[in-house]
């Protein structure tokens, strides 16, 4: 899950450029597709690692909202009017991207992921995304309709199948953060809404996210409301686990994805690019087989199959 800018499986906006005709998928878009998939999977699979880390979360989220504030600063400062002007009196917008992607969002799915395991993650937080965006639009009066509805049913039973051992177990451990990545996944759909009511650039987009995310971050941190090691114990945080978190979550997630992301719906079209993107919850179970010792049981291949296949077909109802 962009999670960047775009940290899930977003709902691929209409007027994305198409490709012409029906050529063979050139190399860069084809490549560039690949790496934002697997760049979503290390999202979920490195949240769930860090439970097991050095790391807290709050240092995780210094760095993911961190280095791309740095890293884009001289363009941020550039694009300033466009902030004064997008803002104007709409501080709605302003607020749903910073809450719905935001400090909220990141600690909902840490410490959702720190409960149940990647497989929750990289399937409820960017597959049920749909269903929420859907419920809000709704209440515009728009209803889903076709394979947009099929989707959103088949995303409804995947996470019911992920869910159900639990429900009937009595896992109130794993509810609980079954509860946390639903409420990320929901801000996460209120953000891009937010996104889509503000005019803004990408590369604006990710400094009115990052910025006062890290802002907060830091100054919660130090002032002893959340645990960090980076900021208050640095001689305890492992080496080892701040390069980890720096590639994957800072350069990777914070960075990269959106980037390659835009690259791949410019050269590849967003139709070919969701379909092949609904197979990150896949990906980010099976990966957590041997990185992360989970199991793969007959729910969870279930519940990522279902939400997959949603996914795929709620998006491909969008992009036509």
């Amino acid at each position: 899950m962009s999670l960047s800018t775009t940290a899930a499986v977003p709902t691929v906006e209409a007027s994305a450029p198409r490709p012409a005709g029906r050529r063979v998928a050139d190399p860069l878009g084809v490549t560039a597709l690949v790496a934002t998939v697997c760049l979503w999977s290390a999202f979920a699979l490195s949240d769930r690692a860090l439970a097991s880390s050095t790391l807290r979360p709050a240092d995780a989220a210094l760095i993911r909202f961190g280095l791309p504030a740095l890293a884009f600063a001289p363009a941020l400062w550039r694009r300033r009017a466009q902030f004064t002007r997008a803002a104007g009196l709409r501080w709605a917008p302003v607020a749903k991207i910073v809450l719905g992607g935001g400090v909220p969002f990141y600690l909902a799915v840490t410490y959702g992921g720190a409960l149940t395991s990647a497989a929750f993650v990289g399937a409820l937080v960017p597959g049920m995304v749909p269903l929420f965006v859907a419920a809000l639009a709704a209440r515009g009066g728009r209803v889903p309709r076709g394979l947009q509805g099929v989707g959103l049913g088949l995303i409804g039973l995947g996470a019911l199948a992920l869910v159900g051992p639990d429900l009937v177990g009595g896992g109130g451990h794993t509810l609980g953060g079954v509860g946390l990545l639903l409420l990320a996944s929901g801000l996460w759909a209120v953000y891009t809404v937010g996104l889509r009511e503000i005019s803004l650039d990408p590369v604006a987009s990710m400094g009115l996210l990052c910025v006062p995310t890290v802002v907060v971050i830091a100054l919660l941190s130090l002032a002893g409301v959340l645990p960090s090691t980076l900021l208050t114990q640095a001689s305890h945080a492992a080496p080892r686990d701040v390069l980890v978190f720096l590639l994957v979550q800072g350069v990777g997630t914070g960075i990269c994805s959106g980037l390659f992301y835009a690259t791949a719906i410019r050269r590849l079209g967003p139709e070919r690019c969701t379909t092949v993107g609904s197979l990150s919850p896949v990906l980010t179970a099976a990966a957590a087989v041997p990185l992360l010792g989970e199991s793969l049981t007959l729910p969870v291949l279930a519940g990522t199959a279902f939400v997959a296949a949603g996914v795929m077909l709620a998006n491909r109802r969008s992009v036509r």
